[in-house]
């Protein structure tokens, strides 16, 4: 598998951090950015790993900022996007069981490494459920028409 991962300030050392454990779980990544603490816009980032995943360059993508709120509206902006913002681990299961994300929104000062792991595993390791919710799905993805 092969993740695209990307942040504004507020989330670069937690993508570092998960870099690191996405690598130790032999997960390929492609990082689109920032690379450092200076104030950069979350929509770039956003956008960025999002493009990615539409381009197929990546299978799923990870956006972080400060709350996940702002880089998760930019990269649900992204036709074909299903970027869920997670501070939980169920509902990281659920964004891939029954919605099929294929990105994940982090905030970092919301969540701490150790649940970002966590909520990371969980969606990281749910596969979609297909059957009844194949066609809830389609009719999100209507709403980009």
């Amino acid at each position: 598998m092969k993740i695209g991962i990307g942040s504004d300030h507020g989330g670069y050392e937690l993508k570092e951090k998960l870099k690191k454990y996405l690598d130790s779980r032999g997960i390929e990544i492609i990082d689109y950015g920032t690379n450092s603490n200076e104030s950069v816009d979350y929509p770039d980032f956003g956008k960025a790993v999002a493009e990615g995943v539409m381009a197929e360059e990546c299978e799923r993508g990870i956006v972080i900022c400060g709350t996940g709120i702002g880089i998760s509206i930019a990269a649900n902006k992204v036709k074909g996007i299903r970027c869920a913002l997670c501070s939980d681990t169920y509902s990281a299961k659920m964004a891939r069981e029954h919605n099929d994300s294929n990105m994940l929104a982090l905030g970092a000062r919301v969540i701490g490494e150790g649940l970002a792991i966590s909520i990371l595993d969980s969606w990281l390791d749910s596969e979609f459920a297909g059957d009844r919710h194949i066609k809830r799905v389609e009719k999100i993805m209507k709403i980009e028409e």
